[in-house]
């Protein structure tokens, strides 16, 4: 390649660095234990000079919006709060909390593109999924939600789960603005994981069947790799 010539002028092998975003809501049976969550994330994939991508990545899921109507029922009050060791009423803190490590790979079609490195793009994701609720009591107030005891309410489940990313792919000339945004679609094939719910008086071993569809945005730092004989000296 000569001197000062655009890297991006043809198709680039580019090692990208991302930074991940989502707004998801949900579907299935999830969508009867949480509301609107938010993922962030990073990843790391190469597209190939083919553009075909491999990569990798990991989300933090988190929420503040609850459906799941019958969790605490034995310990709370006609008005919902839960009475302290000492008689106090507290508000006891409810978020969804979980995480997604998956591997990816896809494939970027030069279509509406301003260079070969741009386009549509389909991003097919797979690997494990794991969400709880987390239970807030800030003072520490109440036994039943201390240490072991917390785990009969805090719904773990966990699974197998395949995204569907859908969108646009775009690697700037001067290497300076590089992102991806588009539609998400999660199925997550998972389990509850805990052997009794004190609220229900059951265990928690069944099966469950979460969707998500959401809005999703990365920020990509890019590497480009040149091969040995574009090389000058």
């Amino acid at each position: 390649m000569p001197s000062g010539e655009d890297v991006s002028t043809g198709t680039d092998k580019i090692w990208n660095l991302d930074v991940l975003g989502s707004v998801d809501f949900p579907g299935g049976d999830l969508a009867k234990r949480f509301g609107t969550s938010y993922r962030i994330g990073a990843g790391i994939k190469i597209k190939t000079k083919k553009n075909w991508i491999f990569g990798a990545k990991f989300d933090f899921i988190t929420g503040n919006r609850m459906r799941e109507d019958s969790l605490m029922i034995n310990l709370k009050t006609n008005q919902g709060a839960v009475i302290s060791q000492n008689g106090d009423l507290l508000n006891v803190g409810l978020f969804q909390r979980g995480y997604m490590v998956g591997l990816q790979f896809g494939k970027v079609f030069p279509v509406l593109a301003i260079n070969p490195n741009s386009g549509l793009t389909t991003i097919l994701s797979m690997g494990f999924m794991q969400y709880k609720i987390n239970i807030f009591d800030r003072d520490n107030a109440f036994p039943q939600l201390r240490d072991e005891y917390k785990k009969g309410y805090d719904r773990l489940t966990n699974g197998l789960f395949i995204e569907d990313f859908l969108g646009y792919m775009y690697h700037a000339k001067n290497k300076l603005m590089n992102f991806h945004v588009g539609f998400n679609f999660v199925w997550g094939f998972k389990q509850g994981r805990r052997d009794y719910l004190y609220d229900l008086a059951r265990p928690d071993s069944g099966g469950r069947n979460d969707l998500m569809v959401g809005f999703k945005f990365g920020w990509t730092v890019p590497i480009y790799r040149k091969d040995a004989e574009e090389t000058y000296y």
